[in-house]
C-alpha cells in the first residue's frame, strides 16, 4: 500500500423590514448618553461586569498610600504610593480582572500577582499624562475565587521621574460558579491554585484517526470580527471601534497582530472606524482593509473615540513576514487612498489580475439593506477603467435585484477569470471585464444565504484532473422574510440546515443545485477548507438572525440564540447523503455567533475566535469573547511530511523543486498531493478568497524532493502571497509584482469623489451622497 501525504502550501495570504431611518445607530440601536461627547478614556464597565473603586472597603492596602480627589478619576478618587513593598490585595469571584490607574512621567513599576503567582511586571510610565488607563488585564481566569495583589517595587524606568503606583478602579468579569464536578479542583483554604484545569475534557479517543482536539489557548485582546493570517507567525485581527481591553495610545485598540506561536498580541493603530470592513491581499503581498462605518459620536456608545470616517477608507498593510512585527502598521491617507463611494458590509475579492474587486455594501451602517442606502456597484483597487468607468463604480443590477438581504455577498474568482456571486436567494457568474451578468438557478427552498440571513460558502478544491472545474458549496442561512420589520422577526426563528452545491460547467449549471443537509441547522457558520480537501463547518446559531438590537426576544442584544457548539466535517468526495460527519468532534462551551471567525493556520490547526453580538463590549449573555480555541485535525497528532527547502516565488506554469521529508516513505511509491492554499480574509461568515488548488507534482526516486508545477494562470490561482501544511510555509504565486495600475483611472476617481463624506466637520453638506458621478 502506498503512503499518502499532503504537502499543503498553507496559504498565506495566508499563506494566504426593519428599515433604518436617517441617523440611526448601528443596527438601529442608540445607547443612552451616546450623543453626549465626553473626554474619552479606556475605563468602561461592560454590562454584566462589576467595578470596584479605589476607596472600596474590599480593597485592602498595606504600607503608605495617599488619597487624591478629582473629577478626572473614577468616582473622583485615586489611591497612590511610591513606597517600595506597599501593596493592595483584592479577593474576587470571576473569570477576569482589570486594573485602571493614571499614567505619566512620574509613574514607576509594579508587580501583579494572582492567586500567589507573579503574573506580570508593569510599568505605568508614559510621556503623555493620561487618566483612567488600563494598566493590567487578565480575562482568562478559571471560574472561581481569586486574589489579586499589586505590589509597588520602588523602581522606575530610565526615563521616569518618579515611582508612583496608583489604583483608580478594578473591574471584575463575573461568570457562573463551577459545577459540582469541578469543585474538587478548587482549594478554598489556599490562596494559590496550583494549576488551572482545562475547560474541556476530550480524553476519550475511540478512533484516533477521527478524533479532533479542541484546545483553548490565547486571548485576542480585541474582538475578532475580521481575521487574516499574514505570515507563518502572525495573524491580523480587526474589530470595530469599541472598549476592547487591549489599549494603544491611551485608548482601546481595534486592531492587533496575534502571534500564532507565542499566543501574545500587540495592538495596531487604526485611524478610521473599521466596523464591518472587508479585506484581501493583492498580487504583491500587500493587504488592503476597506470600508467601515462613520465616526463614532452619535452613532453608538460612548462618544469621542477619536476615529475618522471609515466608509471610504482603504487601509494599507504592507507585507510583514518577520516574527518581529514591531514595525508593521496599517497606513491610511484618505486624501489620496480611498474608495470612490462609501461601503459598509462590502465583500473584497482578489481577482485574476491580482487586484481587488470591492463588491456592494451599504452607503451607511444599518441592518437589512434597502434601496435608500444600497450601493449596487463594484469598484476596483487600484481603480480600473472598466467599460468607460474611468475608475468610478460600475453598476450591478444583481445587487439591486437581491435587496434586501444582500450585504457581504458571497464571491469567488473562477478559473476562467470570471467571478461567481451569490446574494439573498440568487446567484450569477460575472464577467467583470465586459460587465456582463449571467444569472444562475436560484438557491432552492427559499433559503437566503447572505447578511443578515448569513450562510457560508467555499469554492471546493480545484484539481488538474478535472481541468480545474469550479464547484461551489453554500451552507446554512435562513428562510426569514427579508421584507419583515424587526418586530416580526424573532431570535427563535429557525435557521436552515440546507447546503447546496453546483458544478459551474454548462452541464452542472443545467443540472442546477444539489441539495443536502447538515446534521444541525445554523446561520452565521464559518466554512474552512482543510489541506485534505475536506471542509470544516464551525460556529453559528440555530435560530434568529444576524445583527443585534433588532429582533424580538433578544438574548442580551443578540438577534440570534441557540449557539451550535459542535463542528461538522464535510467530505466533498463522499457519496451524496454520506458527506457530513461529527464523529470525533469536540463540543465547545463557547458560543460563537455574530462577529465570529475561523481560519486554517500554517501549522494546520483551525483558529476559532470572536463573537460579539452587542453594541459594545459586554459580559452578559452572549458576552464579548476574547478567548481563542484551536481545533486540531487527526493529522496534527501524526508524523507529518515536512518541507525542508522551498522557493520564494512560484511562477505560473513554472516547475520548481522542494526538498522534503515524507515519514514512512523511502521509495518512489509514495503518493503525494501538493495543496496550494489561500486562507483568505475572514469576516461575517465570508471567506471570499479562501482557495485550495492541487498542483501537478512528482516525487523523486529517493523520496527527498518533489517537483511541482505552478498553477497555469491567475484564473486558477489569482497571483499573490500564499503559504504551505506539512507545516505551512509562505510562497508567492505569480511574479510578485504590483497589480495593474491605471494612473488616469485613479486621478479621475480622486477628482470625482469627496474625502470622508461622513465626517462631522462637513456639517451634513455631503452626508449620504455618493460619488459626483455614477456611471452605469
Amino acid at each position: 500500500m502506498r503512503a499518502k501525504a499532503f504537502l499543503p502550501l498553507t496559504a498565506l495570504l495566508l499563506c494566504l423590514s426593519c428599515i433604518c431611518t436617517a441617523e440611526k445607530a448601528w443596527n438601529g440601536f442608540v445607547a443612552p448618553g451616546s450623543t453626549d461627547p465626553t473626554a474619552f478614556v479606556p475605563y468602561y464597565v461592560p454590562p454584566g461586569a462589576r467595578s470596584y473603586d479605589s476607596s472600596s472597603p474590599l480593597l485592602h492596602y498595606s504600607g503608605k498610600w495617599k488619597d487624591t480627589y478629582s473629577s478626572a478619576y473614577v468616582h473622583n478618587t485615586l489611591r497612590s504610593t511610591s513606597e517600595p513593598g506597599a501593596s493592595m490585595t483584592f479577593s474576587f469571584t470571576g473569570t477576569g480582572i482589570e486594573w485602571f490607574g493614571s499614567q505619566d512621567a512620574r509613574h514607576g513599576i509594579a508587580q501583579v500577582y494572582i492567586d500567589g503567582r507573579k503574573m506580570q511586571e508593569v510599568d505605568a510610565w508614559n510621556p503623555m499624562p493620561r487618566k483612567q488607563q488600563r494598566i493590567y488585564w487578565n480575562l482568562d481566569l478559571y471560574p472561581g475565587r481569586h486574589t489579586m495583589k499589586i505590589v509597588s517595587t520602588g523602581q522606575k524606568s530610565a526615563n521616569a521621574t518618579g515611582m508612583l503606583v496608583d489604583i483608580d478602579a478594578l473591574i471584575v468579569t463575573v461568570a457562573s460558579q463551577p459545577d459540582s464536578s469541578e469543585v474538587d479542583y478548587l482549594d478554598s483554604s489556599a490562596q494559590a491554585i496550583p494549576d488551572y484545569p482545562p475547560l474541556f475534557d476530550f480524553v476519550s479517543r475511540p478512533d484516533p484517526d477521527k478524533e479532533w482536539a479542541n484546545t483553548q489557548l490565547g486571548d485576542t485582546g480585541i474582538s475578532a470580527m475580521q481575521l487574516s493570517v499574514i505570515s507563518e507567525s502572525h495573524a491580523l485581527i480587526v474589530d470595530k471601534v469599541e472598549h476592547n481591553p487591549l489599549s494603544i495610545d491611551g485608548h482601546p485598540a481595534w486592531a492587533a497582530l496575534y502571534n500564532l506561536k507565542t499566543h501574545t498580541v500587540i495592538p495596531l493603530a487604526v485611524e478610521s472606524n473599521s466596523f464591518c470592513a472587508g479585506g484581501t491581499f493583492l498580487s504583491n503581498g500587500t493587504l488592503i482593509n476597506v470600508g467601515g462605518n462613520p465616526v463614532v459620536e452619535d452613532y453608538t456608545s460612548a462618544a469621542d473615540f477619536g476615529d475618522l470616517d471609515g466608509l471610504q477608507a482603504v487601509r494599507i498593510f504592507e507585507p510583514c513576514d518577520s516574527e518581529d512585527v514591531s514595525g508593521c502598521v496599517l497606513y491610511e491617507n484618505h486624501s489620496r487612498i480611498r474608495m470612490a463611494s462609501p461601503r459598509w458590509y462590502t465583500t473584497v475579492l482578489r481577482i485574476a489580475d491580482g487586484s481587488a474587486m470591492i463588491i456592494g455594501g451599504s452607503l451607511k451602517g444599518g441592518w437589512i439593506n434597502n434601496a435608500t442606502v444600497n450601493n449596487p456597484t463594484v469598484e476596483y483597487w487600484p481603480p480600473k477603467d472598466i467599460v468607460g468607468s474611468q475608475g468610478m463604480p460600475v453598476h450591478l443590477q444583481f445587487l439591486e435585484d437581491t435587496l434586501g438581504a444582500n450585504l457581504f455577498p458571497i464571491a469567488f474568482s473562477l478559473p476562467d477569470g470570471t467571478v461567481f456571486m451569490a446574494a439573498n436567494q440568487d446567484a450569477m457568474i460575472y464577467d467583470w471585464r465586459a460587465n456582463i451578468e449571467r444569472r444562475l438557478p436560484r438557491i432552492p427552498n427559499g433559503v437566503r444565504v447572505t447578511y443578515p440571513m448569513a450562510g457560508t460558502a467555499v469554492l471546493l478544491p480545484l484539481a488538474p484532473e478535472t481541468g480545474y472545474a469550479p464547484e461551489i458549496l453554500i451552507c446554512g442561512g435562513s428562510t426569514v422574510d427579508d421584507t419583515l420589520p424587526g418586530y416580526l422577526i424573532s431570535s427563535q426563528d429557525p435557521a436552515s440546515a440546507q447546503c447546496v452545491r453546483m458544478l459551474l460547467t454548462e452541464t452542472g449549471i443545467a443540472a442546477g443545485w444539489v441539495v443536502e443537509y447538515m446534521p444541525e441547522a445554523r446561520h452565521m457558520p464559518d466554512a474552512v477548507l482543510l489541506p485534505t480537501g475536506e471542509v470544516l463547518i464551525v460556529n453559528g446559531a440555530g435560530s434568529g438572525i444576524s445583527g443585534y438590537g433588532n429582533a424580538v426576544g433578544q438574548i442580551g442584544a443578540s438577534n440570534a440564540d441557540n449557539p451550535v457548539l459542535t463542528p461538522v466535517l464535510y467530505n466533498p468526495e463522499a457519496l451524496l447523503g454520506q458527506r457530513f460527519s461529527q464523529e470525533g468532534m469536540p463540543t465547545s462551551d463557547i458560543a460563537r455567533m455574530y462577529h465570529s471567525v475561523a481560519t486554517l493556520t500554517p501549522r494546520g490547526e483551525v483558529m476559532v475566535a470572536g463573537s460579539n453580538p452587542n453594541l459594545d463590549r459586554s459580559e452578559i449573555e452572549y458576552r464579548t469573547e476574547y478567548r481563542v480555541e484551536w481545533l486540531g485535525a487527526p493529522y496534527m497528532a501524526k508524523a507529518r511530511p515536512a518541507i525542508v527547502e522551498k522557493p520564494e516565488i512560484i511562477g505560473f506554469g513554472e516547475d520548481v523543486t522542494f526538498s522534503v521529508t515524507i515519514p514512512g516513505s523511502s521509495d518512489a511509491g509514495a503518493e503525494v498531493k501538493v495543496a496550494l492554499m489561500d486562507l483568505g480574509f475572514v469576516t461575517h461568515t465570508v471567506h471570499a478568497n479562501s482557495r485550495l488548488v492541487y498542483l501537478v507534482s512528482s516525487l523523486s526516486d529517493d523520496g527527498q524532493a518533489i517537483t511541482v508545477t505552478g498553477p497555469p494562470d491567475g484564473g486558477v490561482y489569482p497571483p499573490g502571497p500564499d503559504g504551505v501544511p506539512s507545516v505551512g510555509v509562505k510562497v508567492m504565486i505569480g511574479d510578485g509584482q504590483d497589480p495593474p495600475f491605471d494612473e488616469g483611472a485613479l486621478a479621475n476617481m480622486l477628482a470625482m469623489t469627496e474625502v470622508d463624506q461622513y465626517e462631522k466637520s462637513k456639517k451634513g453638506k455631503n452626508k449620504h451622497k455618493g460619488p459626483k458621478s455614477h456611471p452605469a
